[in-house]
């Protein structure tokens, strides 16, 4: 006995392209907002050592540096992010010539969609960024 089938095609071609769009588009969502992640902690880490240098002493130079990075961060969309701040080739040598700040940002970006189950670490990526900037050796000492 002969049955013709008919429409199963387009029900076929629905539910796969169902099942193969549905994983590459959370693939593609996943890629984005990491790489928003990993933008915003390079900028924010550019950002806060240039301020960092530019400020009057050191307790300020320090305040000022984790807001920038912070501001960075927030303006991609980020929250949540640790800012390390380290004076080379010591910190007693802080905004001196010859000396230079090294700035360390790191954020843990969730995965879009992921459950609270799951914790931070399956459920995140961790990004992060380092920038070390040059005092000068030939500027005049605060």
């Amino acid at each position: 006995m002969n049955r013709p089938e008919r429409g199963t095609a387009t029900i076929e071609f629905i539910w796969l392209s169902i099942l193969l769009m549905v994983p590459l588009v959370y693939v593609l969502i996943a890629v984005f907002d990491t790489q928003r992640a990993a933008y915003g902690t390079s900028t924010a880490s550019q950002s806060a050592a240039r301020i960092f240098l530019q400020s009057p002493d050191v307790p300020t130079a320090q305040r000022r540096a984790e807001s920038a990075a912070l501001i960075a961060m927030q303006d991609q969309g980020v929250d949540g992010a640790t800012v390390r701040v380290t004076c080379l080739p010591s910190p007693s040598q802080c905004l001196q010539p010859g000396s230079s700040v090294r700035v360390f940002v790191q954020v843990s970006q969730r995965l879009p969609l992921t459950p609270e189950v799951l914790g931070d670490q399956l459920g995140a990526i961790t990004v992060d960024s380092t920038h070390t900037q040059p005092y000068g050796t030939f500027r005049a000492q605060r």
